[in-house]
């Protein structure tokens, strides 16, 4: 059914004679209204609270209408006619008197066809095409928002609502993304209710209970135009995460696409399982090889044929679980061969090795779904043929990927007590790797791996040496910042510490104003992290029993904001005065991402480090339980 429209001019001369004045049964129809879209919040009067509202005739511009007022004397709801035609055609909601949804009629057909977020209610804004109520495309979606409609679609096996979130090729034609660079991203989103059920069916991260938490992500970078892979300067996040709970735990939004005034996933999300390693990075942030570009290398008429005969492949693909192991073996053949032949036909060097390895992820994807059990072998092919034929520049990237295939087969095959062995073999590889190709582009990445694994089997001699190798590696790679702030935090016991910020009234807070006063401990924290909140009583109590002699914290807060920053401030504060959190804090707004995180190595929280009145660390990774022995130590030593 779909929202009765208001005839507006009796109704309206009957309500000004009654100055403002109405029966209770005209403020219950006024109240019986509700959003057409379910995740609204908005204020609904309690019943004992009815009497003190009211509903008023309203002109404002244009537009004229009612507005109902609560108890207080917020506003409730505004309902107006904006085309003049005496009936209403704007439904709006209020949440403490500021606007957060509303629904609109456009076409004069008494129903809702588009649907708007405002304020503390977010920025999206979606259109109907048919009359159903589900938005068909999205007009205005941030990347934040689109982030949690997609973990929404795929909890809840909406597919359809996960193809409005997905960029299209139409989406690729407008921004001038050129043919090959366009047909790798597509890769992502070839068949999107294959990928939505594999991810569900396997995942023991992200169930049908999951719930999108916060937006994870480093600022979005600007391709120019005159990079060579598109016409139009393109607005992109490289590898985007969403936290969700129970958990928390991470999810890979992957590479995401400005497109107008809304953000475009190119795969379905990918829950980070356990320690599975995935790879990291989307397609348009890769480097061209100097003195190329893709603008000056069209694609020819059999390139585009292929190309759009790959698609049509891709959107009949055979499905996991359902596909005979035959079936799923012919597809994956048939996908390769096509892209070698896109390899074979393309005129440049750059677009040949794109297709390389399109052709190298999708065999390497395939293996890792154990939906192509010959794919190694075919990946040990490609990678012998392009070593004699070339571009001898792909080698590096299908060797990287076969080696992540063969660890993935035989971690997953590996009978009980051998995965020990696998690790420590692959680790082996990885070195070899970085050591035979210091320039490639997955370098940085097998690095981190290695050091990571060093670091978390207690190894930090080794682990020492693979952060500096990494920190002087001169790709740009964000690894290699990683691995600049993974090392700076190991090597920063006894030496100057100092950070400064602002706190949520934009205050400067500096750990130097701490200096010669006593022991200071930064913690950082995010509201997210349940070790925190665990630890929260005793840094308290800790605080409320040596504050007198010198000691004091300083928190450092890694929040990514779900709304306006109004609404950010107050998700903080809220935090604060229900954990009585007394001590100064400092703000950041990129999460894991922020710099004072990436400056000392923060990933994981809460990282806490005590440092001495004399401003140097004592401590890069203290506890509660150290701080319970180290505190009184050092103030009986005042």
């Amino acid at each position: 059914m779909g929202l009765p429209r208001f005839a507006m001019g009796a109704t309206l001369l009957l309500l000004a004679s009654m100055t403002g004045r109405v029966a209770a049964n005209d403020l219950a129809t006024m109240l019986k209204f509700t959003s057409k879209q379910k995740d609204v919040d908005y204020e609904i009067p309690k019943p004992e609270q009815l009497a003190k509202c009211k509903v008023e005739v309203e002109r404002v511009g244009k537009n004229v209408g009612w507005v109902v007022i609560g108890p207080e004397g917020q506003v409730l709801r505004r309902f107006y006619d904006t085309d003049g035609d005496n009936r209403v055609d704007q439904w709006r909601y209020f949440q403490h008197g500021l606007e957060v949804y509303r629904d609109i009629d456009t076409n004069q057909d008494d129903k809702a066809d588009q649907f708007r977020w405002l304020n503390m209610g977010g920025s999206r804004w979606g259109i109907d095409r048919n009359n159903d109520y589900r938005i068909d495309e999205w007009k205005t979606l941030s990347a934040a928002e689109a982030s949690r409609e997609a973990i929404q679609a795929i909890t809840t096996g909406d597919v359809a609502a996960m193809q409005t979130l997905m960029i299209t090729q139409e989406d690729l034609r407008e921004l001038g993304v050129t043919p090959s660079v366009a047909a790798k991203i597509l890769d992502g989103s070839s068949n999107i209710p294959l990928a939505m059920k594999s991810v569900m069916t396997k995942s023991k991260v992200l169930t049908a209970k999951s719930n999108w938490i916060r937006f994870d992500a480093q600022m979005p970078g600007s391709i120019p135009a005159d990079d060579g892979k598109a016409k139009t300067d393109l607005q992109v996040y490289e590898n985007a995460m969403v936290v969700v709970e129970p958990g928390p735990a991470l999810v890979q939004i992957g590479e995401m696409i400005r497109v107008g005034e809304v953000w475009k996933l190119t795969q379905v999300p990918l829950p980070v399982e356990g320690d599975k390693i995935t790879v990291a990075g989307g397609v348009l942030m890769q480097p061209l090889l100097a003195g190329t570009t893709e603008a000056s290398l069209p694609a020819s008429p059999q390139v585009e044929k292929l190309v759009k005969a790959l698609q049509e492949l891709d959107q009949k693909q055979p499905q996991l679980g359902a596909a005979t192991p035959a079936e799923l073996t012919a597809y994956n053949n048939r996908r390769a061969d096509m892209l070698l032949e896109l390899s074979s036909l393309a005129e440049g060097k750059e677009e040949k090795e794109q297709f390389l390895k399109q052709c190298a992820d999708g065999i390497a994807s395939a293996v890792q779904t154990a939906s192509f059990p010959q794919g190694l072998d075919r990946l040990l092919k490609l990678e012998v043929d392009v070593r004699k034929t070339g571009p001898v520049s792909a080698v590096p990237y299908i060797t990287y990927r076969r080696m992540q295939a063969k660890y993935s087969v035989d971690m997953n095959t590996a009978e009980e007590g051998k995965r020990d062995k696998i690790q420590k073999d692959f680790m082996a590889s990885l070195a070899e790797f970085t050591e035979k190709y210091p320039q490639a582009e997955d370098t940085p990445d097998a690095m981190w791996t290695i050091a990571t694994a060093e670091e978390f089997s207690n190894r930090m001699k080794e682990a020492t040496e693979w952060y500096q190798k990494l920190a002087r590696n001169t790709s740009g790679s964000p690894a290699v910042a990683k691995g600049a702030g993974a090392l700076r935090r190991l090597e920063l016991k006894g030496k100057p510490f100092a950070i400064a910020g602002k706190d949520l009234k934009g205050n400067p807070v500096s750990s130097a104003a701490y200096r010669g006063r006593g022991p200071l401990l930064v913690v950082f924290w995010a509201t997210w992290c349940d070790p925190f909140k665990a630890d929260l009583p005793q840094l308290r109590a800790l605080h409320q029993q040596y504050q007198n002699r010198g000691f004091e914290i300083i928190g450092v807060c890694l929040d990514v904001p779900l709304g306006p920053p109004a609404a950010h401030g107050k998700q903080i504060q809220d935090f604060m005065t229900t954990y009585k959190m007394t001590w100064p804090e400092i703000i950041e707004t990129a999460g894991l991402d922020s710099p004072a995180a990436v400056q000392y190595g923060v990933f994981s929280l809460p990282t806490m480090i005590l440092v001495s009145e004399r401003g140097e660390v004592l401590s890069r990774n203290s506890s509660v339980t150290e701080l319970k022995t180290v505190l009184p130590q050092l103030l009986d030593k005042k």
